[in-house]
């Protein structure tokens, strides 16, 4: 006698349960999904409302009669039009394709409303793993939500998998994580800079409540602990990761009179604005001030001078993504990788010794 199997819709809700919620027949939900045939008002508004209650999500293969899986990966990020987000797009891609999965691009813009529709949509099609890319905010409802939908993906059928971002605070909600040491590498290239004699050290970038910043405020100063060294404040800029920040915040510095002989610029980009200002009042970039980015996109080395930063492996970060997502267990739990980073030394801030610190003039 064949054995019976479980059914593949084990521990899902069904339109069974929808319709018992909403007092009517199966039939009646069916037809309401698939809006083939007139249904109420009335009668709509309550299978609607059950599937809400009961966090039901349509299977789009079972609505178009396929029995196949729908074989792709989601990616979403803040801008794709970074460099840093669209190298690890390019190795959740590359990986992709190797898996035999095509790969779903969303531009989020950090708006959470949008976040949810492409997730919801994603659970819809059955994507084998949703991918969310950096923007980790210290936010108790973004975390609380980011939960829901970790165990809403995996009763779909699906994996939320974050990248560059830290584990959730639930150990049990099934997510993979994918990050890289981003306060290691902060410390190290800050470590960098004090090695070589400096100990005025500007910070440019804090953006509050934003994960990434945190970390990379924290190797700051945790370097400078290290060497017995109390970092100024007021060299602790707040602002954005932008190019035009980078050149603002660096002619304020020098306009006030700040004395700095270094520069951690929270971005390859905020540096990039940096060099400009230093360039712009007459000051020899290292000779005078030493600048230091983080993240080594290809823009880095085409700077003048070429930028000393610190290096994100962001392909691999992208196809680690997909290769943890796609080869976990049944029943396997949280999955967490750290990659690590280092320093790449080039001209913007050269190794101990290599030229001398030189007080900025006021």
């Amino acid at each position: 006698m064949a054995r019976k199997s479980a059914p593949a819709d084990a521990g899902r809700t069904t339109v069974k349960d929808v319709a018992a919620r909403a007092g009517v027949s199966p039939a009646t939900v069916s037809r309401v999904l698939l809006e083939n045939y007139p249904v109420a008002a009335a009668t709509r508004t309550r299978v609607l409302r059950a599937m809400r209650e009961l966090d039901y999500v349509v299977n789009a293969q079972a609505r178009a009669l396929s029995g196949s899986s729908a074989k792709n990966v989601a990616f979403l990020a803040d801008d794709i039009t970074g460099a840093f987000y669209a190298y690890i797009a390019r190795g959740v891609m590359h990986q992709a394709k190797d898996e035999g999965r095509l790969c779903i691009v969303c531009n989020t813009d950090g708006d959470w409303d949008q976040i949810v529709r492409f997730i919801d949509l994603m659970r819809q099609q059955a994507a084998d793993a949703v991918i969310l890319v950096g923007g980790a905010r210290e936010n108790e409802a973004h975390e609380q939500r980011l939960i829901h939908y970790a165990h809403a993906l995996a009763r779909s059928g699906s994996r939320l998998v974050l990248v560059g971002r830290p584990p959730l605070s639930d150990p049990t909600a099934p997510a993979t994580v994918v990050e890289y040491d981003n306060e290691g590498g902060a410390y190290a290239v800050t470590g960098h800079l004090l090695a070589a004699g400096h100990r005025r050290i500007a910070f440019l970038g804090q953006v509050p409540g934003l994960v990434t910043s945190s970390q990379r405020v924290a190797g700051f100063h945790k370097a400078h602990r290290a060497m017995g060294v109390d970092p100024d404040p007021g060299l602790i800029v707040p602002g954005d990761h932008s190019r035009v920040f980078g050149h603002r915040a660096t002619r304020r510095l020098l306009d006030s009179g700040a004395r700095f002989t270094a520069v951690v610029a929270a971005t390859d980009v905020v540096a990039a604005g940096a060099l400009q200002a230093l360039r712009e009042a007459g000051k020899q970039v290292p000779g005078d001030v030493a600048v230091v980015g983080y993240d080594d996109i290809p823009l880095a080395a085409d700077l003048f001078p070429a930028l000393t930063t610190v290096h994100v492996p962001q392909e691999e970060l992208g196809r680690a993504a997909v290769r943890l997502a796609l080869s976990r267990g049944e029943n396997a739990g949280p999955q967490h990788l750290m990659l690590g980073t280092h320093v790449v030394v080039r001209d913007s801030a050269p190794p101990p010794g290599h030229t001398p610190v030189r007080p900025i003039a006021p």
